[in-house]
C-alpha cells in the first residue's frame, strides 16, 4: 500500500502564498485610504475574498502586482460606494524631499527661519493638494515618486498601458505643480516683502 504524498492544508497554502506580500499590501492601502484602520480593513477584506480561490492563487506566476491589482480595484470599489464628502487622511501623503523630483522648487536644510516658514507652508499646502487630487492620480504620484515603483509595476497593477501611465503621471505633475504655484505665489510675494 502507497502511502498519500503529503498535503498541506488549504490553510497552510494560503498562509504561505500570502503572508510574504501582507506587508507590501498594508503600506499600499494605507497609501490608499490614507488611515491606518482603513488600511486594515481593505487588505482584511481582500484576504478573505481571496481564500476560497486558493487553486487560482497557486497559478499566479508573479503575486505580488497580482494581489495589489485585487487591492486596487476593490478599494476603487469602496471609494465608489463611500458617501460623498468624507475627506482623506493626509498622514499618509507625507512626501520625502529626496523623493519628489516633481517638486523641484522644495526648500532644502538650510537654517533661515524664513527659508523654514516657506519651506512649512510648502509642505502643508501640497499635503493638502494630494489630499484633493482624484484617488487614480494621488494613488499614482504617490506609488512613483513617493515610493519609488517603476512605471512598468504601476501599469501591472492599474492593468494599464505603461503609455498612460506616463502620460497620466506627467498630466498629474503638472496640475499638482499648477495649483501648487497659484496657492504659494501669494505667500512668495509676502515673504519676499519682509526681506
Amino acid at each position: 500500500m502507497a502511502l498519500l504524498p503529503f498535503r498541506q492544508s488549504k490553510s497552510k497554502r494560503f498562509d504561505r502564498l500570502v503572508q510574504p506580500h501582507l506587508k507590501t499590501m498594508f503600506t499600499f492601502a494605507y497609501r490608499l485610504t490614507g488611515r491606518e484602520h482603513d488600511a486594515e480593513d481593505l487588505v482584511q477584506d481582500v484576504v478573505v475574498k481571496l481564500y476560497p480561490r486558493l487553486e487560482e492563487l497557486e497559478s499566479v506566476d508573479h503575486l505580488r502586482p497580482w494581489l495589489h491589482r485585487v487591492l486596487y480595484r476593490h478599494f476603487i470599489d469602496t471609494i465608489r460606494k463611500r458617501p460623498a464628502g468624507r475627506e482623506i487622511n493626509t498622514s499618509a501623503l507625507d512626501l520625502h524631499d529626496e523623493q519628489t523630483p516633481f517638486l523641484e522648487t522644495r526648500v532644502g536644510s538650510e537654517q533661515d527661519p524664513l527659508t523654514n516658514v516657506e519651506g512649512d507652508i510648502r509642505s502643508r499646502t501640497l499635503k493638502r493638494l494630494l489630499g484633493e487630487l482624484h484617488p487614480d492620480q494621488r494613488t499614482l504620484l504617490l506609488l512613483h515618486d513617493a515610493d519609488g515603483w517603476r512605471q512598468e509595476d504601476i501599469a501591472e497593477v492599474l492593468d494599464v498601458p505603461i503609455g498612460t501611465i506616463k502620460s497620466r503621471l506627467h498630466r498629474t505633475r503638472a496640475l499638482l505643480r499648477t495649483k501648487l504655484q497659484e496657492e504659494l505665489e501669494p505667500f512668495g510675494e509676502q515673504l519676499r516683502g519682509l526681506q
